[in-house]
């Protein structure tokens, strides 16, 4: 089935590891610190460590997400022993704003743009996605993040918050989005039509994300699959 685009007025997405090569620069930062540490553990393993690390800090009391950068820093050098630098331990925070769009995303948001207004509904603190912004090249008509409501995606309040500034009906609104389990189940749970971009499409394991059973009403490949669905292509 695929989705009827023409009913929708805008589009809200997750920004890392939909728009954002997530995956790619979490590996840029973390392999050379535990390369540094005498241990060669695989992207796949790093990236699974990080999702156990970030989701255990985030259901925990509110912190901004540049601290939860740093406690999962903490948590892995912890786990595996070793002690981190001052380098090492912002690594992550250091390396998040300079992470690049995946190479269909530029291009696809402005298409899209051209048609609808566009959101953005992420786990991030609002000066970290301001640098990041820079290298998507558009203007967002709306910014949701973390720091507004106190609380990280899965959490219903974060796309309660966005609907209620939106000022549009659910149905009216696309939520566009690469993890299934901070996105897709809040979306669907408040009445928003869903799009999956599956970026680890073929790849074995979850990745930087956990798995979750949660139903898109479309999945896509990357962005240029979602703009020619929307027919702009």
């Amino acid at each position: 089935m695929t989705l009827n685009f023409d009913g929708f007025e805008a589009l809200t997405f997750d920004c890392y590891g939909t728009l954002i090569d997530w995956e790619a620069g979490l590996i840029a930062a973390l392999k050379p610190v535990f390369s540094g540490n005498r241990m060669n553990l695989s992207d796949d393993h790093l990236l699974e460590l990080f999702s156990e690390a970030e989701i255990a800090h985030q259901v925990r009391e509110y912190y901004p997400y540049r601290e939860i950068l740093k406690k999962v820093m903490r948590s892995l050098s912890g786990r595996f022993k070793f002690t981190l630098t001052s380098s090492e331990l912002n690594c992550l925070v250091r390396g998040l704003p300079t992470w690049e769009p995946f190479p269909d995303t530029v291009e696809a948001l402005k298409l899209l743009k051209s048609r609808y207004k566009l959101g953005i509904i992420s786990n991030i603190d609002e000066d970290l996605f301001a640098e990041t912004a820079k290298r998507l090249e558009i203007p967002f008509d709306w910014v949701f993040t973390a720091d507004q409501t106190k609380s990280y995606k899965p959490a219903l309040q974060n796309f309660r918050n966005a609907l209620q500034k939106m000022e549009l009906p659910p149905e009216k609104i696309l939520h566009v989005a690469q993890s299934r389990y901070h996105d897709l189940v809040p979306a669907k749970t408040l009445g928003l039509a869903t799009v999956w971009v599956n970026r680890r499409k073929g790849k074995a394991g979850p990745g930087a994300t956990p798995d979750s059973a949660a139903e898109p009403d479309q999945e896509v490949a990357d962005l240029n699959e979602l703009v020619s669905l929307a027919g702009l292509k």
